[in-house]
C-alpha cells in the first residue's frame, strides 16, 4: 500500500462526511426510522433495515463520489485480499480488542455509566431465533463491511497523509462520534478504531479489519442474548 499517494481532495472528504453525519443522521436514523417504526412496531426490526439502508448509502456513497469519478478500482479503499501471515494480526488484534474492550467495560461499570444500548435490549425483550439472526448478522456481517470500507479504507485512507498517528486518532474520533447518540459504548467505539486503523496499516486490507470487527460484534451479539 502506497500510503502517500494522494488520490482524494477536500471535496471528496467534505461530500462523504456531509453525507454521514447530515444525511444519515436526519433522513435516515431520524424520519425513515421514525417511520419504520411506526408501520412495523417493533425497534429491532426497524434498527436492521436502517442499517441496511445506510450500508447501501455508505457505500454507495464511496463509489459514487470516491472511486467512480476518478476512474478508481474498489483495492484503492483497501478491499483486496491479504498474504497469510496477516492471519496471525487478525487473531492478536481480536484478542487484544476484546481485551481492551472487557476493561473498558468494567471501567465504565465502576463509574456507574454501564455499557446496555437500546440495540441490545430491543433483542433481548424479543429473544427469539429469527430475531438473534437477524441481529447477528446485521451486527457480525453488514456493519463491519460498511464500516471498514468508509472509516478505514476511506477516511484513515485520506488522513493518512498526515501520518499514522493523525490518521488513526481523527478517523477513530469520527467512527466514535458516529455512534452517538450511544454515548456508553463511546469508549470501546473508539478503542476498536485503533485496533482496525492498526489492522489496515499492517495489511494493507480492511478485509482482515472486517473479519476482527465480525467477530468482536458477533461475540457482543451472544453474550447480549445470554444476558
Amino acid at each position: 500500500m502506497n500510503w502517500n499517494k494522494r488520490i482524494w481532495s477536500w471535496k471528496e472528504l467534505t461530500l462523504l462526511l456531509g453525507l454521514v453525519f447530515i444525511v444519515v443522521p436526519i433522513i435516515i436514523e431520524y424520519l425513515f426510522k421514525k417511520e419504520l417504526n411506526a408501520i412495523l412496531q417493533n425497534d429491532l426490526y426497524a434498527g436492521t433495515l436502517t442499517g441496511l439502508v445506510m450500508a447501501i448509502l455508505f457505500t454507495v456513497g464511496v463509489y459514487v463520489v470516491a472511486l467512480r469519478p476518478n476512474h478508481l478500482p474498489w483495492t484503492e479503499v483497501g478491499l483486496k485480499t491479504f498474504p497469510q501471515k496477516a492471519w496471525i494480526t487478525i487473531a492478536w488484534l481480536t484478542l487484544l480488542l476484546i481485551i481492551m474492550s472487557i476493561i473498558a467495560v468494567i471501567v465504565m461499570e465502576l463509574l456507574g455509566i454501564g455499557t446496555s444500548n437500546q440495540k441490545t435490549e430491543s433483542l433481548q425483550s424479543r429473544l427469539t431465533f429469527m430475531n438473534f439472526m437477524i441481529g447477528f448478522i446485521s451486527a457480525s456481517i453488514v456493519s463491519p463491511v460498511y464500516e471498514e470500507i468508509f472509516y478505514r479504507g476511506f477516511l484513515y485512507r485520506w488522513f493518512r497523509r498526515w501520518g499514522i498517528f493523525n490518521a488513526t486518532l481523527i478517523s477513530s474520533l469520527l467512527f466514535t462520534l458516529a455512534h452517538l447518540p450511544t454515548y456508553n459504548t463511546l469508549l470501546v467505539n473508539f478503542i476498536s478504531g485503533i485496533i482496525l486503523c492498526w489492522a489496515y496499516e499492517k495489511t494493507g486490507s480492511v478485509v482482515p479489519g472486517m473479519i476482527i470487527h465480525g467477530v468482536f460484534n458477533g461475540i457482543a451479539i451472544v453474550l447480549a442474548a445470554l444476558a
